[in-house]
Order: C-alpha cells, then structure tokens, then sequence
C-alpha cells in the first residue's frame, strides 16, 4: 500500500493558539506513520504558514523561529502545498489535511474553505458545519428548532455596547437575575467567559468578551452537572455517540485556567446521573450534529440538573487533543483507543471525497 502525505496544521490566529499546539502534539504522535507521510504546518498568532520537522519542536515552541515557510495553495489542480526555503520554491503535493486547529480562523469554517477550494480531503466538519458550530448565537437559533432545552439568552451587539452600555444592562437586568454567564459568540476554551454577580462585573465582563467577538451573549446561570459527549461518523457512515463524561472545575466556573492549567481539575467518565439523563444527552448530541450538519468528529456539551433535565450548552467542532481532553478519553473508555480514533477521522476525510480507504 503506498503512503499518503497528510499535512498537519497546527497553532492559528486565535486565542486558543497554545491549545491547538498541545491537541497537535498529541494527534501527530497516534498517526499511523506505515500509512502517512506527515508534513507538519505551524501557523503563527500573526498568520504567518511555516513547516516545522518535529512534535518536540511544537512541544517546545521552537517551530516559530523556522525559516521555512510553507501553504496549502487553493489552486485545485496542483493539491500541494507551496514551500519556500532557502529562497527557492518548490511544490509538495498532499493527499490530505488534519487541521488541529481550534477557535477562529480554524474550527470556523475559514480554513474549511481553503481545502474546498484546493478539492483537498480534510479531517472534521465542512464549512457550514464549522460556521454555526463556533458562532454560539446561530447554533441557538438552530438547536431552538429541535425542541431541546437550552439557556436563555440576550445577544449582545458591541458596537450597542460601545454606543449605549447602559441600555444594555438594562435589557439583561429586564430578564435575568444575577448571577449570569457572559460569553464571546465566536470563541472557544472559555476564552473571554466570564460570570458576573452584579452590575460592575456584568459590564467588566462584557467588554472582555468584546475584545473577543463583536458578538456577545449573556445568559442565565445553570445549576447542575457540566457534562460532555463525543460524536464520531457522518455521511455514510452512521452518527455515534459515546458515553458522557462530567467536568468537575476546581474554579468558579470551567474556565480556561480552569480547563487547562488547574490540577485539580478533573473529568469522570460516566458519572451517575439522574434518571435516564446520561440515554437523553447522547440521543441530543447525535441530533444537534446532524442539524448543523456535522461531519466527522464533534464534542457536544450539556448541563444536567438535580432533577434530570438535559440544557444544551454548546458543540466544538475540532475538540481538544490535549492529555487532559474529554473527546479521546471519552472514545478510549468506549473501547476505541487514540490511534484506531485517529485512523478513523482520517478514513472519514477520505470518504467524504469519494475515495475511500486506499
């Protein structure tokens, strides 16, 4: 069987460009290197494409001061990727992309587009998918026509913010009490979240999230269990959705010191749950990946209440990879280890094209 080149991305414009670094790491060392060739693609937080020749490079941070640059060209009949090094260029053609890239600029449908255009495979959802996923006020709007349970909400608008603050609290202090959620529309890893008690914090956080996203959403508290599924397939292959999993922060709220830097944060794997809660978030996580038109891979996130009612929180298109992530370790508990998932995703990619596994 002749090896593919899949070409890893990795890094990107967005507040969650160390996260992805570490998802990378992580995914290139379970890729099965008797089938890929693997040319690795460091993007900068200023945007700039540059190859980088190993996972302690990215480990290390090492990889930004490459000098070898290197970028996926939209061209569709090279399907290669541009290199430049030392001052001369050359063409590297590419069977396919994994493109380990979170937030902006890459789990939201812009680089999904480039791989479209280039008629490239690509591991993940499509562009529409990618779009409304990340944009947690059109993911709202969507998940709103299945019927399923899910915060209310007050979008906020921060060019109305910058013009009229106070008739923005007014509006959010009309609907709820405090406390409340305060969250970016475009943004992920709780980047820009944040929880106000009252007033003062309500606009302190506000304009965090404006630094963010020019949309903003502002909604209710939920009391309850913060709980995760796993959603792997699309198109021929049938949605599967693995058991939950449930964050218990060692903070206030799972935010993104919380997620990523506290050790006393941590993740169970199918918690006890009231009632049948645990059957209803796996039944929601399928539907609402169908409805965005889901495609390959999706970490589906809900709250669950003393009572057993299940609130849609949010869905991440390109979920962490990281050693504390809940996507893998949610698929190893089902009995799919990190490399048969990997291999899985990559087959997906191929699928979607027509291809299928060579």
């Amino acid at each position: 069987m002749d090896k593919k080149k899949l070409a890893v991305l990795f890094g990107g414009q967005s507040s969650e460009h160390i996260v992805s670094c570490m998802s990378a790491a992580n995914v290139i060392e379970q890729i099965d290197t008797d089938r890929y060739d693997l040319f690795l693609i460091g993007i900068t937080e200023d945007g700039h494409w540059l190859k980088t020749g190993s996972v302690e490079e990215i480990r290390s941070g090492a990889w930004r001061n490459g000098t070898t640059e290197a970028a996926l060209l939209p061209d569709a009949t090279k399907k290669c990727i541009l290199v430049k090094e030392d001052g001369r260029y050359r063409e590297e053609a590419v069977d396919a992309v994994f493109p380990v890239l979170h937030g902006p600029y890459g789990e939201d449908g812009t680089v999904q587009g480039l791989f479209e255009l280039a008629q490239i495979p690509y591991v993940g959802c499509g562009v529409l998918a990618s779009a409304v996923s990340m944009d947690k006020l059109y993911t709202k709007i969507i998940v709103d026509d299945l019927g399923i349970r899910q915060a209310d909400y007050v979008p906020v608008m921060s060019w109305k913010l910058k013009k009229d603050e106070d008739a923005i609290v007014r509006q959010v202090e009309e609907k709820f009490s405090y406390p409340v959620f305060i969250k970016p529309s475009n943004a992920g890893s709780s980047r820009g979240v944040s929880k106000a008690e009252d007033r003062a914090q309500l606009l302190a956080g506000l304009y965090e999230a404006a630094r963010h996203d020019r949309k903003i959403l502002v909604e209710e508290m939920i009391v309850g269990h913060e709980i995760e599924c796993a959603v792997l397939g699309g198109g021929q292959k049938p949605v599967q959705s693995s058991g939950v999993g449930e964050i218990l922060a060692a903070a206030d709220f799972y935010d993104f010191d919380a997620k990523y830097f506290n050790e006393e944060s941590r993740t169970v794997v199918d918690p006890e749950l009231p009632g049948d809660a645990a059957r209803r978030v796996k039944k929601a996580a399928e539907q609402i990946f169908n409805a965005v038109d889901g495609y390959g891979l999706a970490r589906v996130d809900f709250f669950v209440t003393a009572d057993g009612e299940v609130i849609f929180n949010e869905i991440n298109t390109m979920p962490g990879f990281t050693a504390i992530s809940m996507y893998p370790m949610l698929w190893e508990a089902a009995g799919i280890p990190k490399k048969e998932l990997i291999d899985r995703l990559i087959a997906l990619a191929f699928e979607r094209q027509g291809e299928g596994e060579k």
